[in-house]
């Protein structure tokens, strides 16, 4: 009896130090380089304005005046749905978009997003 009961306390003790492990790799990981979801997506005005700034990006990348024929539509900015942050040298943003287009159509876009370290 004295053996089992040795027996759970080792696996009780194994299992905390398991788990603080692995919230312990998992904070690691946010710190360096993996991916955090960012949780306050629609009052953050940071990711909206990033999500505001990959539409404009992609509008003037389509280069409409110059070769019509390519029959390109021009996106209107809706909201930044989901986003990711990953910490680099910066900060990388991994965004879905919401975009209504010229002839009415809304859709889901994936954009990535980097911000410079602030000097």
């Amino acid at each position: 009896m004295a053996k089992v009961a040795g027996l759970i306390k080792l696996l009780l003790v194994i299992s905390v130090v398991l788990a603080f492990a692995g919230y312990a790799a998992a904070q690691e990981a946010a710190a360096s380089g993996g991916k955090t979801e960012v949780s306050d997506v629609k009052s953050n005005a940071e990711v909206q304005n990033l999500g505001r700034k990959a539409v404009m990006e992609f509008n003037k990348r389509l280069n409409v005046k110059v070769n019509p024929e390519n029959n390109a539509k021009r996106l209107v900015f809706t909201e930044v749905i989901k986003a990711e942050k990953q910490v680099v040298a910066g900060e990388k943003y991994f965004l879905t978009i919401k975009a209504t287009s010229e002839d009415g159509q809304t859709k889901t876009y994936e954009s990535e997003m980097w911000l410079a370290p602030k000097a």
